[in-house]
């Protein structure tokens, strides 16, 4: 089913014309005299995101002027036309004059309309676009609605949403799409060697849980996907301050990431063996918490020292990305809001990736600006290596005061050796105010973008 907000037919939706400023002097002699002449009385001009209601001789609306020049960007946002989506009044529209990119704009049109109504009703937007010629409404529809249900989970509290709130979510869908899901809860981590898993979320009243899913032709490409789920990260003995805790129930975005991405691949129908793996857990304060200077057993058998309860996410995607490893598949991809240094070096809009893969790296890059999902290699440093040195474990799991994020890498990859390649994306999830197609909340960042490399690699 198309996704409502858009419309297969053209009879009488309003057209909407995409200017330029090389372009709007031959659109406004297309125009009726009265429309043309009330632009000029708006003093509409085609810069980026300017917008013009146009009436007709009867009063109604006749259409709607929308510019796009940004003379000081050197790549426009593909996603600006989604700003129409909370403009317009209720009505179907077209584009009148084709979008740069087509399927991107439909796309912005659907993110923007996204709201968050669970706790309070907000009016719903009206305003439905024709499909563009050449565009799938089947896989935007796809992509909307699994972004949609991701951003709920990270906007959810996290009294409404614990380990076990993102263990049903993580079912639910697993169902819909007949794969076979499994859980460990509880004590059963320890016995079925999850230690790090367990010792991070033992101290909440909910337990932990290690969520594993698998679809697909068994002798397909290999996919796994490894999602940091924690509910609410107090930071743990290392307690955060109070402004630090404020977003904290968006620190399971990596896990919504995952839970993105695998609807997408598998509602496509794309011919891979997925997995999903997501360690689901609530750092939380009580007797029995873990503490810094212990040190941890991991699946891996590598022993770890804690230099800091507040890096919990890497201590449970280190034995998420163990068990991912031992089958040796061909590709692993983990999403984790992780450090607050990635988002110093390249801000909440640009988040890091990384991987020892070039060729990956590079289609990777390539990506993620094609579908405006963009991000960045930094590199895995390996003289930074020496920073997780300990002098009683194999490892110290944080590194000095700088290069937070290629550190918590590093430590990462200590726990993929077997697999074709690993990439790791340390993304922030949120939006602090509303932009074109990023609306104000929860967002998923690098799962359109893998979507888009899967398929393109696998996808045939």
């Amino acid at each position: 089913m198309p996704h409502p907000l858009l419309a297969a037919s053209t009879d009488s939706a309003l057209p909407i014309w995409l200017v330029t400023a090389s372009t709007w002097p031959e659109v406004q002699a297309m125009l009726p005299p009265l429309a043309a002449g009330f632009a000029k009385a708006q003093g509409f001009e085609a810069k980026a995101g300017s917008h013009c209601l146009l009436p007709g001789s009867d009063g109604a609306l006749h259409g709607v002027l929308f510019g796009l020049d940004a003379p000081d960007a050197k790549r426009p946002d593909p996603f600006l036309v989604g700003k129409l989506a909370t403009l317009l009044p209720e009505g179907t529209y077209r584009f009148e004059t084709p979008a740069p990119d087509a399927k991107l704009a439909t796309l912005a049109w659907l993110f923007s309309a996204y709201s968050f109504n669970r706790y309070r009703k907000r009016p719903d937007k009206k305003a439905r676009l024709v499909v563009p010629n050449g565009v799938d409404a089947e896989d935007v529809t796809r992509i909307a609605e699994s972004l949609a249900r991701s951003r709920d989970l990270i906007n959810t509290p996290t009294n409404d949403l614990g380990p076990d709130g993102i263990e049903d979510a993580a079912r639910i869908l697993a169902e819909r799409h007949g794969a076979r899901f499994t859980s460990i809860v509880g004590d059963d981590l320890l016995a079925q060697n999850f230690p790090m898993i367990h010792a991070v979320g033992r101290a909440s009243t909910t337990p932990p849980r290690l969520i594993d899913f698998t679809w697909g032709d068994e002798n397909a490409p290999k996919i796994t996907l490894v999602g940091k789920g924690v509910a609410f990260d107090t930071g743990g003995l290392d307690i955060k301050p109070p402004a630090s805790m404020l977003l904290m129930k968006k620190d399971m975005g990596g896990a919504a990431t995952t839970l993105a991405l695998a609807s997408m691949i598998m509602g496509a129908g794309l011919p891979v063996r997925l997995r999903v793996l997501v360690p689901a857990v609530e750092n939380a304060i009580a007797g029995n918490a873990f503490r810094p200077g212990d040190i941890l057993p991991s699946r891996k058998g590598i022993t770890v020292e804690i230099g800091n309860t507040d890096a919990e996410g890497r201590l449970i995607l280190a034995d998420a990305l163990a068990l991912a490893d031992e089958e040796k598949p061909d590709l692993i991809v983990d999403f984790a809001t992780l450090t607050g240094a990635a988002r110093v070096a390249l801000g909440p809009e640009l988040p890091p990736f990384y991987t020892d893969d070039d060729d990956l790296a590079a289609d990777i890059a390539r990506t993620g600006m094609v579908v405006n999902d963009p991000v960045w290699r930094l590199p895995l440093w390996a003289p930074y290596q020496a920073q997780l040195d300990s002098k009683i474990a194999d490892v110290n799991h944080v590194g000095g005061p700088m290069a937070g994020s290629i550190t918590a890498a590093l430590f990462l990859r200590r726990f993929v050796s077997e697999a074709g390649a690993h990439v790791h994306f340390d993304i922030y999830n949120w939006n602090a105010a509303a932009r074109p197609g990023r609306p104000e909340g929860g967002d998923i960042q690098a799962a359109r973008l893998m979507y888009a490399l899967i398929r393109d690699r696998y996808g045939s």
